[in-house]
């Protein structure tokens, strides 16, 4: 069973989401939150697989409470968004979300998302990730760029491994890119991360596109 905390302020959107969600045999909500103070309590509490958090929320906001939670390691976080591309998309982003899902999401597509991501895969919605990862690379002011020696870390296979992740590869799509079993792309995926201090394959997409990988 996956286990799902659904933070979302507004009581008709996460009613929606817990009913979808709950459809699903192979899914379990075990908490609601309606604030980000709240989210990240009930997630210290029920260590969720993963929450379902909605950016803008009241008393703490989605991003403070994606970083927070996944700072501490407590579960993957699958971001709500209206896809504004606003800086609470960014932040969310840079806190370490692991996908990204706009809300008017079709209920079969929620359901994928959430397997994608509880199952490691991260990277959901091809097209919305591609777009938004292509889009903060873009952006005129942003972070400094992160300095290049940084790769120095990473052996020959998994810099390739981290340019499909630049483009928004799913670990199947980098293992027929790559001529790889999938399993052992999540091996490199994971070890990847671990070298360049990320905390999520969104993260680390980015950091391709910023150093050009």
């Amino acid at each position: 069973m996956i286990r799902v905390l659904v933070a979302e302020d507004q009581s008709a959107v996460r009613a929606g989401l817990v009913l979808i969600l709950g459809s699903a045999p192979d899914i379990e909500v075990v908490g609601e939150a309606a604030d980000g103070e709240q989210a990240v309590a009930m997630a210290r509490e029920l260590r969720p697989d993963l929450v379902l958090m909605d950016v803008q929320m009241p008393r703490l906001d989605g991003v403070a409470a994606t970083r927070q939670v996944v700072g501490e390691g407590i579960a993957d976080v699958l971001v709500l968004t209206t896809f504004d591309l606003d800086e609470y998309v960014f932040g969310a982003l840079r806190a370490g979300a692991a996908g990204f899902l706009l809300k008017n999401t079709e209920a079969r597509q929620l359901l994928e998302a959430v397997r994608t991501v509880a199952g490691g895969e991260g990277l959901i919605s091809p097209a919305v990730t591609r777009r938004l990862i292509a889009e903060f690379a873009a952006r005129p002011f942003r972070e400094p760029s992160a300095d290049p020696s940084v790769l120095d870390a990473l052996t020959r296979r998994e810099r390739e491994v981290l340019a499909c992740l630049g483009e928004g590869l799913s670990n199947a799509e980098t293992g027929v890119r790559l001529d790889m079993a999938e399993a052992t792309v999540k091996t490199h995926v994971s070890r990847l991360l671990g070298k360049l201090g990320l905390r999520s394959r969104v993260q680390a997409a980015v950091l391709a596109q910023e150093l050009g990988v």
